[in-house]
């Protein structure tokens, strides 16, 4: 597989040749004419969001230094290894049974989810970015005052895997992809959330109306299933740690082609000029999985906010009593 890149300059021209990655194969067809993307999918991998920097200038592994990669990463990732404190098997939280992050680096052997750039690495922050990420770090370092100075995982909200983009996670990578006439659904096993994206040629909606995981309309090209994203609320963010900030002017562009029976290339492109220097482009490849999804109960039961809460005031009184010794 070989990749090749032009820029202009309204942003990134990407042009892809897929080699011999799926170059020969033909994907069936739905009952009325679409490529058939159906399916449950899985998108689980060891390969890391951005380039590693002792990978630096290596777009993609041999063979053999995949599986190695791999073994090392599975190791590291092990929450069986406990440690030998109380402290360091807190850290762990659920031990292995629980995690699915996949044992696997993505099928085009890829060192990095971020192709775009070509270091493989999410392109630096805008001076309005940067004030972003300040004020995000000050309000992370004082003690919670209520819910909402928890992130939107911990509040059950939206998660990483829904985005968009669709990015991995620790567990419940699963993705089930359902197509009839006008649309293209995808339910996302994390707090089970559903796209509905139109491929009818329908405007976005009015810009005045912003919801979480954005305003999607699609269309095909070919055997690809391309998806424009916008009206995003400017509250998400996106990626293995969190770390990507998102406002209003976020826009997303994403494509889905099905390269073989049990694959599909996932690729996006994001676009925000108020917080990115420049756009970048990620790709992932989803595996086809005979699992079947469960609804995903995030809140039910879920006593975790409430103890945090309860501990971050019970650190203030130990502080306010140690004060007045």
């Amino acid at each position: 597989m070989r990749i090749r890149y032009a820029w202009s300059l309204s942003g990134i021209v990407f042009v892809a040749a897929l080699g011999a990655y799926g170059q020969n194969w033909t994907p069936p067809r739905t009952a009325d004419g679409q490529p058939d993307l159906q399916g449950t999918w899985n998108n689980g991998t060891v390969t890391p969001l951005e380039r590693p920097k002792e990978l630096a200038g290596k777009e993609f592994f041999t063979e053999k230094e995949a599986a190695a990669y791999e073994k090392q990463i599975v190791l590291t990732r092990n929450s069986d290894h406990r440690g030998s404190t109380a402290e360091t098997d807190l850290q762990f939280a659920y031990n292995n049974t629980w995690y699915d992050w996949g044992s696997k680096v993505v099928k085009t052997r890829r060192t990095s989810i971020i192709i775009n750039p070509p270091d493989g690495r999410i392109p630096p922050y805008t001076a309005k970015g940067q004030e972003m990420a300040r004020a995000r770090a000050a309000q992370q370092s004082h003690p919670p005052e209520g819910p909402e100075d928890f992130s939107l995982e911990d509040r059950c909200l939206v998660f990483p895997t829904g985005g968009p983009p669709m990015l991995p996670f620790t567990y419940n990578n699963n993705y089930q992809i359902v197509q009839i006439p006008g649309y293209v659904v995808i339910l996302i096993e994390m707090i089970h959330d559903v796209r509905t994206i139109p491929i009818d040629g329908r405007p976005h909606a009015p810009s005045r109306l912003r919801q979480w995981m954005g305003d999607s309309r699609g269309h095909w090209e070919g055997n690809t299933l391309v998806v424009d994203t916008t009206n995003f609320n400017g509250k998400t963010t996106f990626g293995f740690l969190y770390n990507g900030l998102t406002d209003g002017n976020y826009h997303l562009t994403e494509r889905f082609t099905r390269t073989d029976p049990d694959t599909i290339l996932y690729r996006f492109t994001v676009d925000d000029p108020t917080i990115y220097a420049r756009p970048f482009t990620g790709e992932l490849t989803m595996n086809r999985t005979a699992e079947t999804i469960y609804e995903y109960a995030c809140q039910e039961g879920n006593y975790a906010l409430g103890n945090m809460l309860a501990g971050a005031r019970a650190d203030e009184k130990r502080a306010a009593a140690a004060a007045k010794k």
